[in-house]
């Protein structure tokens, strides 16, 4: 008889300790592979956004599937030529300006701030706020040495391809991690979360493009240099929302400052005129219908996923905010609470033999 084997309950602890580690020691691993991660999620917006476009040209073409998913991948790649392009041939000066005087803008604001008590508290606490975060470490990086961001968009650039390829692989493998008994389950969420993302694309590419016009027009009208330069960086900045905009509005703020106080004052009515469209009209009429967030946990998401993962983190956050809500939705809401959440119609990628399906002509 060995009387040290631990008997049940002991097997049990151990059991549970071990699966902790694990637990804790993968965790560990996935944040210190953040900026990875945050890439391969970024390849996957590519890859979404490259089907959707092929899908484009099937519906309206008839373009077959493969061909169509070849003109879905160029246009993808003319696309960010054209705005490489735009930045770096059409609107070089204009973007030579807007990065040779920001700093000095920049500190111009915190000193006229600083001329109250209230206004130097609060300067203090941003500069303090912002050095300790990682998004500053990243931007820091990104200062010292560009070939990082260049590096870091190619993969991205590449992953995009090879997710759009054959994307069914990747989903097939990750549902073969998955227990029989709750595939099905995680496969629709895969699928709802999937479906939501192309939606949300789709209407952020609208409010991108609706803000940009907007705010270079009326950057234009109040005598702002380098209003069409801004008004892209506001389109752009729209990807991230709340944050993005006001972000972007400093620069305008600034360049506006070197032309008097009717420019300022027209800076600042473009953004509150614009943002009160956005908001009240094109916002609720575009995005509602696809994802509701409330605005509040939209800001504090945001805040938080860019602490944790930096400047990458804050460019996918609200993407990775949609995925969240939606997986919420899909596995807690409808899985477990049983409420009654439709379902995105979708054929099944694996067989009961583990087998996989017959292709279709869906991508």
């Amino acid at each position: 008889m060995n009387r040290l084997a631990p008997d049940a309950d002991d097997s049990r602890f151990i059991r549970r300790v071990i699966l902790t580690i694990v637990i804790v020691a993968v965790v560990a691993a996935l944040y210190k592979a953040g900026d990875l991660l945050i890439l391969a999620f970024g390849s996957m917006l590519g890859a979404i956004v490259i089907h959707a476009i092929a899908d484009l040209y099937r519906d309206h073409l008839r373009v077959p599937r493969k061909p169509a998913l070849g003109l879905g991948i160029a246009t993808v790649l003319g696309v960010i030529a054209f705005l490489v392009w735009l930045f770096g041939v059409q609107f070089r000066s204009q973007v030579n300006v807007l990065i040779a005087q920001t700093p000095a803008l920049l500190d111009q604001l915190a000193a006229y701030l600083s001329q109250s008590a209230v206004g130097a508290k609060l300067v203090d606490a941003v500069q303090q706020a912002y050095a300790g975060s990682k998004v500053a470490q990243d931007v820091g990086g990104l200062v010292t040495g560009a070939g990082e961001l260049v590096l870091n968009c190619l993969l991205l650039l590449v992953g995009a391809l090879f997710f759009a390829a054959d994307p069914k692989v990747y989903e097939r493998g990750f549902l073969l991690l998955i227990p029989r008994s709750k595939r099905a389950a995680v496969e629709d969420a895969l699928f709802d979360v999937g479906s939501t993302l192309r939606l949300w694309l789709g209407s952020s590419l609208i409010l991108m493009t609706t803000m940009g016009i907007l705010v270079g027009i009326g950057l234009w009208l109040s005598g702002v240099p380098s209003a069409a330069a801004l008004g892209l960086l506001a389109g752009l900045s729209e990807f991230i929302p709340y944050i993005g905009p006001t972000a972007a509005m400093i620069p305008a703020l600034g360049l506006a400052a070197t032309q008097g106080t009717s420019s300022i004052v027209g800076t600042l009515v473009t953004y509150a005129v614009v943002r009160l469209v956005q908001t009240n009209f094109i916002t609720p009429y575009v995005q509602n219908r696809v994802i509701s967030i409330p605005p509040a946990i939209t800001v504090f998401a945001i805040i938080g996923i860019g602490t944790i993962f930096g400047l990458f983190g804050l460019f996918f956050s609200a993407a990775l905010l949609v995925v969240i809500f939606t997986l919420v939705r899909s596995l807690y809401l409808r899985e477990v609470l049983g409420e009654d959440i439709p379902k995105t119609v979708h054929r099944t990628l694996l067989g009961p033999d583990l087998t996989p399906s017959p292709p279709t002509e869906d991508l």
